[in-house]
């Protein structure tokens, strides 16, 4: 397996983990002993991680889990007691739930997803989950908030009454109740997340990545605009795409009956 530049395969005592397989990125919270529960130092590593997953033009799509078949318990209590918050300013919980890639993400989750390890991964695009996975946003019951995005992101991406449901109880859900409410997108067998999240991160990388971006961009940004202006912000956004050298590729490969050779121009 090699690498490429920027991103660099991190070694096995790392608290965040990279591993590049083809033109996918594998990242791995890496604190088996405390339920990958984040750190202050694990939000530093995530946001350089990212940084560089951005600017890395060899990779397309990012998977997103946790060592020892959890995802993430959320914020590191003891760290909290300290004064450290697994944040970093200006891009929300482990660097990721107030500013996400503009590539896409998904998470592969095992285990549980809770408080901020739940938001995290409904900063990621796709989900991919074990059947035994659990989630929630227990802060309340805590005497805390899932400020790290769940009282802004969950009702979009579920119903409302779902959102606050999980937001006022604190309660711990099973995955097949995320798969039914809409915020899981596959569920697999467990220990097969990640192999699964593979899988539909090759489907998504095997596409044009210019395309790929655009088209994230508009599904995100799209329910801030105005019904009036939402082709012309569209055609803003897409309108390079079908001028550019990805394009022609694409259709000329579509008529030569061969795979595409994406450039990202």
């Amino acid at each position: 397996m090699s690498t490429t530049a920027n991103v660099q395969e991190t070694s096995v005592d790392s608290e965040v983990l990279t591993e590049i397989r083809g033109n996918v990125l594998i990242i791995t919270m890496n604190r088996p002993a405390a339920k990958n529960a984040a750190t202050e130092a694990m939000a530093k590593d995530m946001a350089k991680i990212l940084d560089d997953f951005e600017a890395n033009d060899e990779l397309f799509v990012a998977v997103l889990t946790g060592a020892a078949q959890t995802f993430c318990s959320g914020m590191d209590l003891k760290g909290f007691v300290r004064g450290e918050r697994p944040s970093v300013e200006g891009r929300g919980f482990l660097a990721i739930t107030e500013q996400p890639p503009t590539k896409p993400i998904i998470a592969a989750v095992e285990g549980y997803a809770l408080a901020g390890g739940f938001e995290t991964m409904l900063a990621c695009d796709l989900v991919v989950a074990a059947e035994t996975a659990k989630f929630g946003i227990p802060e309340v019951k805590r005497g805390l908030a899932a400020a790290a995005g769940g009282l802004l992101t969950l009702p979009s991406r579920t119903h409302r009454a779902i959102a606050m449901e999980m937001a006022l109880t604190g309660d711990i859900y099973s995955a097949e109740f995320g798969h039914a409410h809409g915020f899981v997108n596959q569920l697999v067998p467990e220990g097969e997340a990640v192999e699964a999240a593979l899988k539909l991160a090759e489907k998504i990388a095997a596409n044009g990545p210019l395309a790929v971006r655009a088209s994230k961009r508009v599904i995100v940004e799209s329910s801030e605009w105005d019904e009036s202006e939402k082709f012309a912000k569209q055609s803003e956004i897409l309108d390079p795409i079908f001028t550019s050298k990805d394009a022609k590729e694409g259709a000329s490969a579509f008529a030569e009956k061969r795979a595409p050779q994406w450039t990202g121009s």
